[in-house]
């Protein structure tokens, strides 16, 4: 890497969800290197132990029909068997994550609980109190008796309550959660109660979306694709906090928390980090910035790649040093990649607490400001990558060879953002990490990738200078490395 001196230091998409909408070609961010999951497995041949891939998972891209026909079979076999209706039936199963095998558990051994759980029976103690009359609790008039509705609860209100109650709940976008009225009273109304009290054929329509949506974000082997107005659903046999990608919009996420793929930390982890990252972001602002002084000249310097391995130049002196660190790259080559892991104070507990404040703010900065610089560095080499591209096409062009020819290229670029967006979500993972010796593993691990990653950036970004036998060899390594560290930390 090479420097510039440089003088200066939920869900909208489930709301207007349109089970009949037009797919539309979607814009590609260009600070993206895109689909680098793909298209690289024949450069990294692994054997053996290091064959297991530990991202490997199985999952299914579904239509609003097809998702909405396995919800339908799932609910018409459950009614027949607990003899209830379809409406009830889903409520059952939202209520217990559509594990079928559960709810027959359960209704085989009480039948009666089973419904007051679900919340659409009332125990037998409450439905006891409930005493006739013909005025509405809501609105407190006397109304006819065949204009009185009531739920399984007995707890009885005029059409024109229940309308108005209905219609304000589904504007706010609530669909399985529309209840009775009566005061501490938990029972869900069923979807065929709701439907006739809607006074629009579009706040029907509303409803039937929210329903879709509670449908599926209840089910445990369903979510919905977070993209932009996108009405996919990925299913999947086993709910994990793996990588799934939508095959309409192409959005790549997490199946257990919808958020950006977040391996190897858990989905708890990184809404913590982030909910940090936010709050703190004033006090993280000087680190963001893309300048830094040389060790050697006190130059201010840009970084103009992915590579933390920095070379400087000049007719009186040169410089070989790491972004990071700024210390010498000669001593970056060790077993350990000492500026990646934290040297946590040991009697820090036994100091003020203005100390101890200091050294949180210390350690928060260490790791924010690696999580900060790989992102940066993903965006650079998405640069690199579309130079390596433009390479390509002109090779092509000048019958130097065929696309196939220099494709290893592409995918070097394609799996060094693989890797090195491992590693960024790895610094999370580290910053919660309890001391100990399953942390010292985690860091030596992490250190090994580190070093493999810097490796194949420095080549990536100077491919003509090496062999292809070179390059792939360390993309082998690289990877071999990143799965190593999942294997071993990512939860399964």
């Amino acid at each position: 890497m090479s420097v510039d001196m440089n003088s200066q230091g939920s869900d909208s998409n489930e709301e207007d969800y349109d089970p009949n909408c037009e797919e539309e070609e979607e814009d590609e961010d260009p600070g993206d290197i895109e689909d680098y999951y793909d298209g690289v497995a024949n450069d990294v041949e692994q054997q053996g132990a290091d064959a297991f891939d530990p991202e490997e998972y199985q999952f299914t891209c579904l239509t609003y029909k097809e998702s909405e026909s396995t919800l339908n079979e799932h609910m018409a076999s459950l009614a027949a068997t607990l003899k209830v209706s379809h409406a009830v039936a889903k409520l059952v199963l939202v209520s217990f994550h559509w594990q079928i095998s559960e709810i027959l558990e359960r209704h085989k051994s009480n039948p009666a609980q089973l419904l007051v759980e679900a919340r659409v029976q009332p125990t037998s103690s409450k439905h006891a109190m409930v005493h006739s009359s013909h005025h509405c609790a809501v609105c407190m008039q006397f109304v006819r008796k065949e204009n009185l509705l009531s739920l399984a609860c007995q707890h009885q209100f005029c059409r024109s309550c229940w309308e108005q109650h209905c219609t304000v709940l589904v504007k706010d976008g609530v669909g399985v959660g529309v209840s009775c009225m009566a005061q501490d009273c938990l029972l869900r109304t069923p979807e065929d109660f709701v439907f006739p009290l809607l006074p629009s054929e579009e706040l029907k329509d509303k409803y039937r979306r929210y329903l879709f949506r509670d449908y599926v974000e209840s089910h445990y082997q369903l979510q919905l694709c977070p993209g932009a107005d996108c009405p996919m659903v990925i299913q999947v046999q086993e709910p994990k906090a793996r990588r799934v990608q939508c095959n309409r919009c192409n959005e790549v996420f997490c199946f257990k928390c919808r958020q950006m793929y977040h391996a190897p930390t858990d989905c708890a982890t990184i809404r913590k980090w982030l909910t940090k990252c936010a709050d703190d972001s004033e006090t993280a602002n000087y680190i963001s910035a893309h300048t830094k002084d040389c060790p050697k000249c006190n130059i201010c310097i840009e970084k103009n790649g992915g590579c933390n391995h920095m070379v400087m130049g000049f007719l009186l002196f040169s410089a070989d040093f790491c972004w990071m660190c700024l210390g010498d790259w000669k001593t970056h080559g060790s077993e350990y990649y000492e500026c990646s892991r934290y040297k946590e104070n040991p009697d820090i507990v036994n100091q003020s607490q203005q100390a101890q404040a200091r050294e949180a703010l210390k350690k928060y900065l260490f790791y924010f400001e690696r999580w900060e610089n790989h992102n940066k560095s993903l965006q650079l080499e998405a640069q690199t990558y579309q130079r390596i591209q433009e390479k390509i096409q002109e090779r092509v062009m000048n019958n130097l060879g065929t696309w196939i020819d220099w494709q290893y290229l592409q995918n070097a670029a394609k799996l060094l953002a693989k890797c090195r967006y491992t590693l960024q979500y790895t610094y999370p993972y580290a910053y919660y990490m309890e001391s100990g010796p399953r942390k010292k593993l985690f860091e030596y691990q992490q250190a090994q990738l580190e070093a493999e990653i810097e490796n194949l950036s420095w080549k990536v970004e100077r491919a003509d200078s090496y062999d292809r036998g070179d390059l792939e060899n360390q993309m082998h390594i690289a990877e071999q490395r990143r799965r190593t560290l999942l294997k071993d930390f990512h939860d399964t």
